[in-house]
This record gives structure tokens, C-alpha cells and sequence, in this order.
């Protein structure tokens, strides 16, 4: 742990959310339905189609030992651009730069496939706080490098997702509650990838077959808004920056669904704080497996995302068509 927060990524993520603590911080605009401000997560897509621009997005993670492969460090530094095509439609690229490092062994990098989105919003509900999109995520095969692992063919993910503000509970407390999450498939381009290596023992070609399965992906956050608690709810007092912060904790999870003997379930919890703005917001979460499968140790992930319709609302962050 002690290494791990002295890292120089984490020291950059630090002054990145110091430097966006003392900007201004109106009225939000972005992600609003009702009442409510839904922000941009880190570990799971939010359901809204917008222009923004997540930059950059840091990870530090462990990975276990499996088989004849060593344990690893995995470091990667990765940007989205999203950008509305319509107010309800809306397309996105991520690119991700990855590090590997094994233990005992030299680092190897470089960047994974590059992963192009369309969202659309089906319904939305001012009163109840509540937002519903369709989406599809397109990791393109062949346009990563080979040294980190990236695959050959490219994986097609249908996926759902939703948002939920609790403004409308019962009790006052719960108000500043909110749900937000994806659910979807991820559908590989083949079912099966051959590889010949060379036996180092009988200098022998063998084949190997690694099996492709359907993994059902599912990602939520759980959020409480301290603006809204100060806004709509009960002053409590607070001041800035923590008038301003949302803690929350995320879930991401994977499962294959076939064509592979070990079907359990990975993935990691991610509790955190964002510090939102109206044109900007930085976060910061930990990063923690579920089980062995999924890593090992605590890692570490930040971003710096920001907000294009509020910071350009008369140019790039306007949609390029108005609906009809």
C-alpha cells in the first residue's frame, strides 16, 4: 500500500484534483434530469450521450500469478472522447497506452485496441429522476499491439444502461441517493483463437486452441450526492471542496457464459469520491478484486474528465444535428 500511493501516477492525479478544486463551480448543466446531477463514473459507463472528454484516466493494478505466467503490475493511461451527434444520440473512442510488468522480467507496453461506441437515450423522466440508454461498444481486432496481448479479432457489446435518482424516497436522507449501471454481452468475432509455439524441450511445433466465450458484463455505481443534500435536502453546512464531492462506490464485474470451463465471476469494488464541477471533474477510487481470480492487492485509479457542452456550449459542444 505504501508503495502503491507514492506512485508517480497517483502524484499527478493529486494535483490534478487540487488544481480543479480551486475553479469556479456553478450550476450544473451537464448529465441533469430534474434535479438531479448524475457524473461521470470511472469504472462503468454513465448513461448519458453527451460531449466530454475523459483525459486522462490512470490505472495501477496487480495481477496474479497463473500457470507459467509471473505475477504483474499493470499500469495504463487511457482517453475517451464522446461526442452528440444528436441530443439523443452519440458516438465515442477510447484509446488505453498499457504497461506490464512482470516480476523478474522486463516491462513490455503498448496501446490496446482502440474501442469506438454509439449510445442512444429511449426514455427519460425528469420527475423520477430516471434515464435509460441502448448502446453497443465495438473493441476493434487488430488495431492494438501484439506485445501487450491484444486480440486479433474484434468483440461486439450490446449493452443497457441506466440511471436512477432516489429524490423522489420517502425519507430525506435517502434523497441524495442514485443508481447508475450498465448491463451487456461482450460477442468475440470468432469462438476460437489457434497459436503455434515451439515445445523448449523437443524444439517441437505444438498448437494450441484458446476458446472465446460470451461474458455477460455488468457494472453499477452507488452514489450519494452531497450537492444535492446541500441543495435540496438540508444544508448541512458544508464547504468547498466538499460541498462539491460525490462519494460513491462502484462494482464491475465479468462472466463468461460458455465455451470455457471456469465460469466464475471477476471483477472488482471500487469505492471513491468525485469532485464535480461545472466544467470539469476529477476522481479518484481504489480499485479492489473480488477474489483471487481477479488480482491481487489493492490498486488505484484517477481521472480528469471533462465537461465539452458546458465548456464550449455555443461550438464543439453542441450536437451536430438538432432533433426534429
Amino acid at each position: 500500500m505504501h508503495r502503491l500511493f507514492n506512485t508517480p501516477h497517483l502524484a499527478l492525479a493529486l494535483a490534478l484534483a487540487a488544481a480543479a478544486a480551486a475553479l469556479p463551480a456553478p450550476a450544473f448543466a451537464h448529465g441533469v434530469i430534474g434535479k438531479r446531477f448524475f457524473p461521470a463514473t470511472i469504472a462503468t459507463d454513465d448513461p448519458f450521450v453527451s460531449d466530454e472528454l475523459s483525459l486522462p484516466t490512470i490505472s495501477s493494478t496487480r495481477t496474479n500469478a497463473s500457470g507459467d505466467e509471473p505475477a504483474s503490475r499493470e499500469t495504463s493511461v487511457s482517453g475517451e472522447f464522446s461526442k452528440r451527434i444528436t441530443p439523443n444520440l452519440g458516438l465515442s473512442i477510447g484509446l488505453e497506452h498499457q504497461r506490464s510488468k512482470p516480476a523478474g522480467q522486463p516491462a513490455v507496453h503498448g496501446f490496446g485496441n482502440t474501442e469506438l461506441g454509439v449510445k442512444y437515450q429511449i426514455y427519460q423522466n425528469e420527475q423520477r429522476e430516471a434515464l435509460v440508454s441502448l448502446g453497443m461498444e465495438w473493441e476493434v481486432g487488430g488495431t492494438g499491439s501484439r506485445s501487450i496481448g491484444a486480440e486479433r479479432f474484434s468483440t461486439f457489446t450490446p449493452a443497457v444502461f441506466f440511471g436512477k435518482g432516489f429524490g423522489d424516497a420517502a425519507s430525506p436522507m435517502l434523497k441524495p441517493l442514485a443508481l447508475t449501471g450498465s448491463l451487456g454481452v461482450a460477442i468475440p468475432r470468432r469462438s476460437s483463437t489457434t497459436s503455434t509455439d515451439t515445445d523448449p524441450d523437443t524444439g517441437a511445433l505444438v498448437t494450441n486452441v484458446e476458446r472465446n466465450p460470451h461474458v455477460l458484463q455488468l457494472g453499477f455505481a452507488v452514489e450519494y450526492s452531497l450537492p444535492y443534500l446541500q441543495s435540496f435536502v438540508k444544508d448541512v453546512g458544508l464547504s468547498e471542496p466538499f460541498s462539491r464531492m460525490i462519494p460513491l462506490v462502484e462494482v464491475s464485474l465479468k462472466r463468461p457464459l460458455d465455451r470455457v470451463a471456469d465460469k466464475r465471476t471477476t471483477g472488482t469494488i471500487n469505492p471513491g469520491v468525485l469532485w464535480a464541477g461545472n466544467k470539469v471533474q476529477v476522481g479518484l477510487e481504489a480499485v479492489i478484486p473480488i477474489n483471487r481470480q481477479s488480482g491481487h492487492g489493492v490498486g488505484v485509479q484517477a481521472q480528469l474528465h471533462f465537461f465539452l457542452d458546458d465548456i464550449f456550449p455555443h461550438s464543439i459542444g453542441q450536437p451536430l444535428m438538432a432533433s426534429r
